[in-house]
């Protein structure tokens, strides 16, 4: 039990959480139509690119707002580690988002769009889970959420070994090998923000274990 359990609580501090992971929503299913609708590239990656902005201006906001308060609603340690790893989610989705342009990239792996859509509803149960963050009376339906992502996880590792097995399939010369390294690289990255949700929604059901 933490000293925190007997403080006044600060809502700045979830109302900003909650409008990050609603802000992860918003990145994930702007990549979702990137790569499903896969037109005016340009202008999709760019608003992908608007979102991560918004994500880091809501991560700095945080910052701002611990280093001036004196209370806060659970450990500072654990407020830290919860908006890093909010920022890095739609970090890694902006990155793919990002490559897709730079790389000039014709036609994206549907593995790439299945996954993307592996995080869009993670992200979605995020946005659904995280206004419960300082409400231990809800750990129940907390939990349940974070197994819910922990199983859309392995569903991303899935579509992920698929394409590691299938990646250099009838590959024979070097300009088809940079794309299949390239496609690789972007499918890792849709990954590791799915990875990034489950480690997401493990550190808010651990916050709630601590303050139960």
């Amino acid at each position: 039990m933490v000293l925190s359990k007997f403080m006044p609580s600060n809502p700045k501090f979830s109302a900003r959480f909650a409008e990050a992971a609603r802000n992860a929503h918003a990145t994930a299913q702007a990549l979702v139509d990137l790569l499903e609708n896969y037109t005016d590239v340009e202008a999709k990656v760019q608003r992908v690119r608007d979102l991560e902005h918004v994500g880091d201006r809501l991560s700095l906001e945080v910052t701002n707002l611990l280093a001036e308060s004196f209370i806060v609603p659970f450990d500072r340690e654990d407020i830290i580690a919860l908006n890093d790893e909010l920022d890095d989610l739609v970090d890694d989705m902006e990155d793919a988002a990002r490559k897709l342009s730079l790389y000039r990239i014709e036609r994206p792996l549907p593995q790439m769009a299945q996954l993307a859509r592996v995080v869009e509803a993670q992200c979605k149960l995020l946005a659904q889970g995280m206004p419960l963050i300082e409400d231990t009376g809800r750990l129940k339906e907390l939990a349940n959420i974070a197994q819910q992502i922990r199983k859309l996880e392995d569903d991303g590792d899935t579509i992920s070994d698929e394409v590691q097995r299938t990646l250099y399939d009838g590959v024979s010369d070097v300009p088809g090998m940079i794309v299949a390294m390239r496609s690789g690289e972007i499918v890792a990255l849709i990954e590791n923000a799915s990875d990034q949700a489950q480690r997401v929604a493990k550190t808010v059901e651990s916050i709630l274990l601590k303050n139960a």
